[in-house]
Formats: C-alpha cells, structure tokens, sequence
C-alpha cells in the first residue's frame, strides 16, 4: 500500500472496498480503509474507478484523497504524533460530539500542511500543524 504509485495505491483501496463488499477476509490495511470508505457512502461508486481524475476547481473532491487523508489522521492518533495530537482530538470531540466531523476537521490541517509544504518545496512543518489543531479548539 505505501508507495509513491498513484494507480497502486487507488488499486489498493478499490480492491480493500470490493473485499468488504463482497464479505471477503481483509487484512488489517484494508479492513481500516474499507471502514472509513463506509463512512462515505457518496464515495462507494467512485472507488471503483481509478482512473477518475479531480480538480479542486471543478469543485470536486478527490475520494482517494480523503479517505487517505482519514488514514492519515487515524495513524498519528495511533502513534501519537506529533505529541499532544490526542489531547487536541480529545478536546475537539468533547466540544463537537461528532467524531467524523472532527476528523474532517483536523484532516483540513493535514492537506494545508501538505499543500504548503509541496507549494513551498520545503518539509512538512508540524510545529505549524500543531498550532492550527489547536486554533480548531479556540473556534
């Protein structure tokens, strides 16, 4: 699952999706993206097409990358980084009482780290990510 290949990566995921479909055996990978991709039913038609191209321009969100920023999220809270990530998501549950919405909003701070971090040519600056979960719990 973890490579730099696009199509491999879709591939996987349409696969994880098609398993659970299906009511196949899934390893733990597939069984996590299958779930969050339950979590989105208007995304259940689209995975199965890997070939689908999406331009923020057209207003349209890319399935693939939500769901991989989903995983994302689930696996700093895993290992707990960057420190004090848990006790943001935590707080913002607690305010919230919707852990998906919480999620999409924290997600919102991944792809602006990554988005200026690609934009920048420069490292991903969690110090900055940090600060921008935390403002989620002043607004």
């Amino acid at each position: 699952m973890f490579s730099q290949d696009r199509s491999k990566q879709r591939k996987f995921l349409a696969n994880s999706w098609q398993k659970h479909v299906t009511a196949q055996t899934l390893k733990p990978l597939e069984l996590q993206l299958a779930l969050i991709v339950q979590k989105h039913p208007e995304y259940h038609a689209l995975i199965n097409d890997i070939n689908l191209e999406y331009f923020p321009e057209q207003g349209k969100t890319n399935p693939f990358l939500h769901i991989n920023l989903h995983l994302a999220l689930q696996d700093q809270l895993a290992l707990h980084q960057p420190i004090g990530i848990n006790d943001i998501y935590k707080k913002l549950i607690v305010i919230h009482s919707d852990i998906h919405k919480v999620e999409h909003m924290m997600m919102e701070c991944i792809a602006e780290m990554i988005f200026n971090s690609q934009k920048n040519n420069t490292t991903l600056d969690q110090d900055n990510y940090l600060v921008n979960l935390k403002n989620l719990i002043k607004n």
